[in-house]
């Protein structure tokens, strides 16, 4: 092969393979640190382990163990009030707003970045200012005491029949804007001609929005509900933050019962069990919308 013939055969090899060999470092840690590790909690999860690991088997003990904890039941009625008040609230007001914003008002740059801003907070940063915004003695109820209502009451915080609502207040008022955007980003795609078809045909607003536009727009509820479930089940920082999962462990969430089992309280057989309960719920969740993204027909 002469040295032309080579060099083209060699540009050629690099032209192909170049983005694989830029990408196979990245795609290599990725399959180690996360693939890699999520096969690894799930073995530990079936393992004898508790302060540091071991790897005897022991079948499914670790998940009956889970299973006849008090506080793991608690951890999921939790999760499923503060999933349900969450998804619900950020779809009603972020519907609510966007079609407030869907009538082009003058001043609509500025509430859409005011709505959005929460959502470029960490929850960390969200957590600790409604920490201080609902706690008794500087918050809301000090400050309605101090206007002249002393018996006025608001210790939900501090109440372990309560404190879980806390968390749905601050979650909603951090996501519920992006919600509006997504909702928002719908409706601006809505055919201007089918809405003017409607007004034609006599429909008002209200009727245009239920009958016509809202179920033009219905995959827009269906990711929403699979964003905010994601958020919602993984929901950590925000609850260590606002409760640190009490009082007790009245706001106990599953991602916060596995750092406690496994950090706190030396029982890492039992804290991957709770972490693969929480793999299988968001997999049970992400699966049928993959499918249904895959088998829809290409336009």
């Amino acid at each position: 092969m002469n040295p032309k013939s080579r060099r083209v055969a060699v540009d050629r090899f690099v032209e192909r393979w170049l983005p694989q060999i830029v990408v196979s470092p990245i795609f290599a840690t990725s399959l180690l640190f996360v693939y890699g590790f999520i096969a690894w909690t799930v073995y530990i999860s079936f393992t004898k382990s508790g302060v540091m690991p071991n790897y005897t088997l022991v079948g499914f003990a670790q998940y009956v163990r889970l299973w006849s904890t008090p506080r793991w039941l608690v951890a999921l009625e939790n999760l499923f009030i503060f999933t349900s008040l969450f998804i619900i609230g950020c779809m009603l007001i972020g519907l609510v707003l966007a079609i407030l914003l869907d009538q082009r008002i003058r001043v609509e740059g500025v509430i859409r970045t005011i709505y959005l801003y929460p959502m470029a907070l960490s929850f960390i940063v969200t957590g600790t200012a409604w920490k201080w915004i609902l706690n008794p003695t500087l918050g809301i109820e000090k400050i309605v005491q101090d206007l002249g209502f002393p018996g006025f009451n608001f210790d939900w915080l501090v109440d372990s029949n309560m404190a879980i609502y806390t968390i749905v207040i601050a979650g909603v008022w951090q996501s519920s804007g992006y919600v509006m955007a997504l909702f928002l980003a719908g409706l601006r795609s809505v055919d201007d001609e089918i809405i003017k078809a409607a007004a034609i045909d006599g429909a008002g607003p209200f009727r245009t929005y239920w009958s016509i536009i809202l179920p033009i727009v219905r995959p827009v509820f269906f990711s929403s509900f699979i964003i905010l479930s994601h958020l919602a089940i993984k929901s950590f920082d925000l609850v260590m933050a606002l409760t640190g999962g009490g009082p007790g462990y009245a706001t106990d969430m599953p991602a916060t019962f596995m750092y406690s089992f496994a950090f706190q309280r030396s029982e890492l057989g039992t804290a991957a069990a709770s972490a693969v309960m929480m793999l299988v719920t968001v997999t049970a969740i992400f699966v049928p919308y993959l499918y249904s993204e895959l088998r829809r027909p290409a336009r």
